[in-house]
């Protein structure tokens, strides 16, 4: 508290409080969601390069990546139900922060994919427990009409942390690398590490983040989801249109390695794409808010229907790249800046306007479990399908497809009302 003086008396000048809608659990919320992308961007910015490393195919990194989504959208549901039936779910959000901030680890004993699969799903299980609760104990903590300035900050926060960790894991390649005699060596010691950032998630939430209990609802799942409002569902046709397209980012930094290797080599191929991941997240990073506020005032589907198009029009690059055969570093890097924009509009955007369409308190758990069972089972679609016709065919058509399905989805969310 500042002092002014007035003649010989100081007179204490009041702090100015935190805007109504940045209280402590919007704050511990984006602190917990830096540290825990953190440790989950670290791996996750390094996982295409070890595939390369232990010669693995794309169709096996699609396949991990939409089996992971496919459980992590039922547990949403699931999860999301339950905490409405209990009337509490900071205590599931807890555990699920837990699975999926120590379950990385596991790629470090990895010699084939399936014990990068069982990491992975071990992850994306604890990712499908707390990110419908968190979503909705976030709506929960502010007022409706800054709820997009709320989840904006949130996600800035998140990606924050997912602009750390790769830079982390990439510092780690870089200097490892030339001094191991094992190519693999490098990986395993970067995937041990996240357990640091994921466990220091686990206590912010548990510590930080208050929670009101509220009286259960004793409506079974299914009836739950039977009540939810119309024009709701008409949203979670446009977000699963998308979302059948919207295949896992691991696939893009994929295709930078790819597109980057014969010049530069795996390894090295694999640190820059690592670093352009990094500029993608810092695009999010300074998206999200800025587009979160926008839409208090402005309205979301306009917004969201944007993102939707800018996703189609980064999958075109891709296939552009893929076309020409020229690996040309400028360009690569400006579809990952568009990439971490409209990321950043459709992780605001949707998390908000599924508050704004469920507006009963007691139905939003379930109705974010409903949207991110919807998303999950997109991204199995999308990340399955882009990777074995990437495998089968070519990355031009894999990457065709996934520009159709997004622009199809950008036009679907207009209907929303």
């Amino acid at each position: 508290m500042a002092l002014q003086t007035q003649g010989q008396l100081s007179v204490p000048t009041p702090r100015r409080p935190w805007p109504r809608w940045l209280n402590r659990n919007v704050f511990a919320m984006g602190l917990t969601s830096f540290l825990g992308d953190a440790g989950y961007e670290m791996a996750t910015v390094l996982l295409p390069g070890f595939f390369a490393v232990l010669g693995l195919p794309a169709a096996a990194l699609g396949t991990i990546e939409g089996v992971a989504d496919a459980t992590s959208s039922f547990v949403k549901l699931g999860a999301g139900w339950l905490s409405d039936r209990l009337g509490h779910r900071k205590t599931i959000a807890v555990a699920g922060y837990f699975l999926s901030g120590t379950s990385k680890a596991l790629f470090a004993f990895a010699y084939n994919w399936p014990l990068i699969l069982a990491g992975r799903v071990i992850a994306w299980f604890g990712r499908g427990i707390r990110g419908p609760l968190r979503d909705a104990m976030l709506a929960e903590s502010v007022p409706a009409q800054t709820r997009g300035k709320a989840f904006g900050f949130h996600r800035a926060g998140d990606t924050a942390g997912a602009i750390i960790g790769p830079l982390i894991g990439v510092a780690l390649l870089s200097y490892l690398g030339p001094h191991s005699v094992d190519p693999s060596r490098p990986f395993r010691i970067a995937f041990l590490l996240t357990l640091i950032p994921g466990l220091a998630s686990v206590v912010t939430f548990a510590a930080l983040v208050h929670e009101t209990r509220k009286p259960g609802s004793r409506t079974s799942l299914w009836a739950s989801v039977g009540t939810l409002p119309r024009p709701f569902g008409r949203f979670l046709l446009g977000v699963g249109i998308f979302g059948a397209g919207d295949y896992s980012h691991t696939l893009m930094i994929l295709a930078a390695t790819q597109l980057l290797a014969p010049q530069r080599g795996v390894t090295r191929a694999a640190a820059i794409a690592g670093l352009l991941y990094v500029l993608h997240n810092v695009l999010y990073a300074l998206t999200a808010y800025p587009i979160g506020a926008l839409s208090d005032k402005r309205g979301r589907r306009g917004l969201l229907s944007v993102g939707y198009a800018l996703g189609a029009i980064v999958a075109l690059g891709f296939a552009a790249a893929f076309w020409s055969r020229r690996a040309d570093i400028l360009f690569i890097a400006f579809l990952f800046m568009l990439a971490g924009a409209f990321v950043a509009i459709q992780d605001a955007l949707e998390g908000a306007m599924t508050a704004d369409l469920v507006p009963e308190i007691s139905k939003r758990g379930v109705a974010y479990g409903v949207t991110g069972s919807v998303n999950g089972v997109g991204d199995l679609i999308s990340s399955a399908i882009v990777g074995i016709v990437w495998s089968i065919y070519s990355p031009i058509l894999a990457f065709a497809y996934a520009a159709v399905m997004m622009a199809s989805g950008a036009i679907a969310i207009q209907w929303v009302r």
